[in-house]
């Protein structure tokens, strides 16, 4: 297998506009295509400098549901921080919580999509 990264992520929102609000205004991501398509509006989003990008999925791109995407983990360098920026905008944040493989705070986005926040830890073997 010659596979390097993911494309992108498609998140079903009910609302283009309402949904780039969060994920750029909130989450701080930035818009990579914002085209207009014989199906719909063909709009994505993502952090700075990463490979893979969202599909904020409108009504009639696909068939999604919004609200159905969830477990897409987002890492940061300071999941306290961001969590407390969560809360100030008015997202209900779970956690953090530190677990193993590090400390994780899981949201959801404005139609339900469940993101998880992540500052990682190395794991150590098994054999130390």
């Amino acid at each position: 297998m010659n596979i390097t990264h993911a494309s992108f992520v498609t998140l079903p929102v009910a609302d283009q506009d309402r949904a780039l609000r969060f994920y750029r205004d909130v989450l701080g991501f930035e818009v990579t295509a914002d085209l207009d398509m014989p199906s719909g509006r063909w709009l994505q989003v993502a952090p700075e400098g990463a490979q893979t990008v969202f599909t904020l999925s409108g009504p009639g791109m696909g068939g999604f549901t919004p609200g159905e995407a969830r477990g897409i983990m987002l890492v940061t360098t300071d999941v306290d921080a961001d969590c407390a920026r969560l809360t100030d905008a008015g997202v209900a944040v779970e956690g953090p919580d530190d677990l193993p493989w590090g400390r994780m705070a899981s949201f959801r986005d404005l139609d339900g999509n469940g993101l998880m926040l992540i500052t990682e830890r190395a794991l150590e073997s098994a054999s130390e």
